[in-house]
């Protein structure tokens, strides 16, 4: 479990609190709208986008249901290649294996490709448990490691930061993590991108332990595949001696034609390019080239318990394009914190439940921080109906008898009111008979305030249904019979 996963609030009680910043609001606002209007454009550009969508999902699920087979598959090419294969089932686990691997090495520092996966685990704090420091090369990743945050977004860790406070954040932390930032720095993005560079370029260089996850792994050859966007990926994966990737049991395809869709698909959903500026691959090792001692980490880490939901596991075919968060109307609100994971938005609140359970109160919430628009199920180019899942979650939430006290008691009502049709007969006449002194809204106290305030009652009818249609009955001179009795259209 990382720290993000440590003492974080339900999503209800962390979004009170994100939506009354004002700053992270304007900075989400405009960088999730500036980001899915480039992707509008660069998706219009392909004629097939619909085939190529319904292509990666259907890899995706194929895969999905023979994942045992194709993890074996990979387990055998990568050994072949000259790898190592480690199969963690939990983060724990995953975690004693990177820093068993680390200090076999002699080394007490290692620089890390930006890796959702290794967030997931909480694997930089595991390791400087243990003495090793990793370093974040990512620009993004850099800075909310330099600021002591965490990140906010898939695609844009630090996206709820703007220039200025990623400046601030440099000239203070820079020098207790090595070379200070330089005098004077400003909030050009050029100057911030250029501290970033002087600061990494030693660690680079002298690095003999890299880390990364993966975007996605072969099967029939053992490759791994990483995109990204500014090179640090590169220099991570080729200078040092040694290199372990953690990676999802998920992110497994089997054939390098599909991935072909999926170089596609990834970078026009997530950067709104066509392609990414750097996509690198490695298979095993290579004598002379490269790192010599490479690792594999398979990790299950709820993984296996998600496939199991024929509902839910739709959600591992998530490629990590973060499209979902960028027309999201609720994070765009909230915030990535809020989700208390180390996936946000959407396909966090889907994802996290399933790989962790709904035993706790966050993670409970979580299949509620949506207002099932149905916007990211429109974008996502793996098709992932993430409303049909969320629904899906709320009904496990409701059968676990967890959810607020208010609501089952008023569920319970409800139910009790239904399954006796004199008692809900009586009710409604008294509603009928008392409607001109309903107010227009109901003032209800406590938690469920906010929600009735901006909701008008439903005008209530002179004369309910069921006593209108008894008494139309006794006019016409027919017998008493059900309204859903009647043959005769009215």
């Amino acid at each position: 479990m990382s720290r993000t996963d440590l003492g974080m609030p339900s999503f209800p009680d962390a979004a009170r609190t994100a939506t009354q910043d004002a700053t992270l609001r304007a900075n989400l606002t405009h960088a999730t709208r500036t980001i899915r209007a480039k992707r509008a454009t660069a998706v219009a550009e392909l004629d097939d986008w619909a085939e190529l969508r319904a292509a990666g999902a259907a890899v995706k699920d194929r895969t999905l249901r023979r994942l045992d087979h194709y993890l074996e598959q990979t387990e055998a090419a990568v050994t072949a290649a000259g790898g190592t294969v480690h199969w963690a089932a939990d983060a724990a686990e995953a975690n004693r294996i990177v820093a068993r691997l680390v200090k076999a090495t002699g080394e007490t520092e290692a620089v890390k490709v930006k890796s959702m996966t290794t967030q997931e685990i909480g694997l930089n704090e595991a390791l400087a448990a243990e003495g090793v420091t990793a370093y974040e090369t990512d620009l993004a990743e850099l800075i909310v490691q330099l600021g002591d945050d965490r990140p906010s977004h898939i695609l844009v860790p630090a996206i709820h930061k703007n220039r200025s406070e990623i400046r601030a954040v440099f000239t203070e932390a820079m020098g207790r993590w090595g070379r200070p930032a330089p005098d004077g720095l400003s909030d050009r993005p050029a100057d911030l991108a250029e501290a970033a560079r002087l600061h990494l370029r030693e660690k680079f260089l002298r690095a003999k332990v890299g880390i990364s996850g993966a975007n996605f792994m072969v099967a029939e050859t053992g490759t791994l595949v990483v995109v990204e966007s500014e090179g640090n990926g590169r220099m991570c994966l080729t200078l040092p001696e040694t290199l372990i990737s953690v990676v999802g049991i998920e992110k497994v395809i089997p054939t390098w034609q599909d991935l072909e869709i999926y170089l596609q698909l990834l970078p026009r959903s997530s950067t709104a390019e066509r392609m990414n500026p750097y996509t690198s691959t490695w298979t095993g090792t290579t004598d002379g080239d490269g790192p010599q001692d490479f690792h594999l980490v398979l990790l299950d880490n709820g993984r296996t318990d998600t496939l199991a939901d024929t509902v839910g596991r739709q959600a591992l075919r998530c490629i990590r394009c973060s499209a979902c968060l960028n027309v999201c109307p609720v994070y765009e609100r909230a915030g990535g914190h809020a989700y208390g994971s180390a996936y946000p938005g959407p396909i966090g609140a889907i994802l996290t439940p399933q790989l962790r359970g709904t035993t706790t109160p966050l993670d409970a919430s979580l299949p509620y921080a949506s207002s099932l628009c149905g916007a990211c199920y429109d974008v996502c180019p793996v098709a992932i109906d993430i409303p049909e899942v969320l629904v899906h979650l709320r009904e496990q939430v409701a059968e676990h008898g967890d959810g607020h006290r208010a609501e089952r008691a008023v569920i319970g009502a409800a139910t009790w009111l239904l399954d006796h049709p004199a008692a809900l007969g009586a009710a409604e006449r008294v509603a009928s008979r008392t409607r001109r002194l309903h107010p227009r809204r109901l003032p209800l106290p406590g938690p469920v305030k906010a929600w009735s305030r901006s909701r008008d009652l439903p005008a209530v009818p002179e004369e309910p249904f069921r006593d209108w249609w008894r008494s139309r009955q006794a006019a016409a001179g027919e017998p008493p019979r059900s309204p859903h009795e009647q043959k005769d259209t009215p």
